[in-house]
């Protein structure tokens, strides 16, 4: 039976002159029933359609082989900057000493380190500002597969310096950033985002993109573990397999999922720019290009309000990714076995909520209402996180954490839902291009908040986790203002009456 076709509950009633044998009477299932109908066919879909499946398990295997070393980088990297540049020559490790005796050099390392992510990461950002939309429009034009090829091969990168620096004890650490930075020139997550455009329908988008995000949570909730197990350079080493055995999957399972029309319309599309261009003015094009991919997001209020909460948000979540593993390290005195754990807390918390909780909450409450919520809860975690004291506040915070993902595959459903099919990379990747340029502000500002307030001052060390939490409110604040297509119900609503008003329509049900 095809995916998506229709299937009418019908009944030939017994002969009758008022009827005729050739009539038939359609008949709707029970809401009862439709519900599970409606449950399994969405499964169904999933599982049985061609790229969906095979997205989840690479990002899963990213998830596996870079939270495997999660706990490993801030570790090997402060260490490696206090024997290099501040003259430590202990043979105990940095993370060794506890916070109270932590050597001078090791307090120098840990802050080289912070500063250095944060360099990182802003060189990133930066990059996916100005490529992320053009990227995805070129994915619209010449298919998603391989884009997806050019950003695994670049995510590998950072692995494979993490092994170097280990086997070389006089390597610097800067190579591993900069092998981070240059990512930011393919953010292949987009990319993926719009293979299951491509494949799903509208209305399943959201609980999709939560797949996947549950399966990221699974990749890194018992990756960390093995840190435990291996120590940080056989870890190291799994993790780059982890992440080839991704590369090959993508190499040689993954279909090509963009639709022959919709790259052909694409590519129309954008040769109507140019057609009329001669001279210098054709190759200013190229140069002014990735700007002009770029203004998809002023097409709509629903866009100009997406592009603001994600733009807040990005800059809350960008600081906690990349300065929360050390400010536990560094504050509350987490150590391998503690970051194992909290990711373990993290991950299957995620799974729960992106595999089960986010289809449930969405089909009561519509997207609007949910990206609120996470929202919210986003400012609550980030507030556990300023005042924690403890390691057991830092896990309670981890199960609110889980509640937050939920925001990330419904804003880019919603932003899916409202283009059409030869745009799904554009408006991916232009929205990633706003999120990259909170996401390069993010752990600066983050930085200059901890720099002021780590002597006590203002609201003490974790007052940067304060900022966080006001920046999770402002976002809240244009969630509110999110208009009614924000919803994919409402469509369904829609055409629901509209069948009811015509007697004639016949009842049907998606199975």
């Amino acid at each position: 039976m095809p995916n998506n076709e229709e299937v009418h509950i019908r009944y030939q009633p017994p002969h009758h002159e008022s009827y005729g044998t050739d009539r038939m009477i359609d008949f709707e299932p029970l809401p009862a029933r439709t519900s599970v109908y409606r449950r399994r066919s969405f499964i169904n879909e999933f599982v049985r359609s061609d790229g969906p499946p095979q997205i989840v398990i690479v990002i899963m295997l990213f998830a596996f082989g870079f939270g495997s070393v999660i706990g490993v980088v801030p570790a090997v990297m402060s260490d490696r900057f206090a024997r290099i540049y501040h003259g430590f020559d202990e043979e105990m490790h940095c993370t060794d000493y506890e916070p109270s005796n932590k050597p001078q050099a090791c307090i120098a390392g840990f802050a080289d380190a912070q500063n250095s992510v944060a360099v990182e990461q802003f060189i990133s950002n930066t990059l996916t500002f100005f490529t992320s939309s053009l990227i995805g429009s070129l994915s619209d034009e010449y298919g998603r597969k391989r884009v997806l090829l050019l950003g695994v091969i670049l995510a590998m990168l950072s692995p494979l310096f993490l092994l170097l620096i280990q086997l070389d004890d006089k390597m610097n650490p800067m190579w591993y950033y900069m092998a981070g930075a240059i990512q930011g020139l393919v953010n292949w997550i987009a990319v993926a985002l719009s293979v299951l455009s491509d494949v799903m329908p509208k209305q399943w988008r959201a609980p999709s993109f939560g797949l996947v995000l549950a399966g990221l949570s699974m990749g890194f909730a018992c990756a960390p573990l093995l840190a435990l197990f291996l120590g940080h350079f056989y870890v190291t080493c799994l993790s780059i397999s982890v992440v080839v055995v991704a590369f090959l999957i993508v190499l040689l399972f993954l279909p090509e999922t963009l639709p022959p029309e919709a790259a052909e319309s694409a590519k129309l599309a954008r040769l109507a720019q140019v057609e009329e261009l001669e001279g210098i003015s054709k190759y200013l094009w190229f140069i002014y290009r990735p700007l002009w991919e770029l203004s998809i997001i002023n097409r709509s209020t629903l866009f100009r309000l997406l592009s603001a909460l994600a733009f807040f948000s990005g800059i809350s979540s960008s600081g906690d990714r990349s300065l929360f593993l050390y400010y536990i390290e560094e504050r509350i005195g987490f150590r391998d076995k503690d970051i194992a754990v909290f990711f373990l807390v993290v991950g299957v918390a995620g799974i729960f909520v992106q595999g089960v909780f986010l289809k449930i909450i969405n089909d009561a409450l519509g997207e609007k209402r949910v990206i609120i919520f996470s929202f919210l809860v986003g400012a609550a975690h980030d507030l556990v996180y300023s005042l924690a004291k403890t390691k057991g506040a830092i896990y309670v915070s981890a199960v609110m954490a889980s509640l937050l993902m939920m925001a990330f595959p419904t804003i880019s459903a919603v932003k899916s839902n409202n283009v059409g099919e030869s745009e799904q990379g554009r408006i991916q990747g232009a929205l990633y291009s706003v999120q990259a340029l909170s996401s390069a502000l993010g752990p600066t500002l983050f930085r200059t908040v901890h720099h002021f307030s780590n002597d006590g001052s203002i609201f003490g060390p974790g007052s940067m986790f304060l900022f966080s939490a006001s920046m999770y409110m402002v976002a809240s604040y244009f969630a509110c203002l999110l208009p009614p297509e924000a919803n994919s119900k409402r469509e369904e609503t829609d055409a629901d009456a509209n069948e009811t008003d015509d007697p004639s329509a016949p009842l049907t049900n998606s199975i």
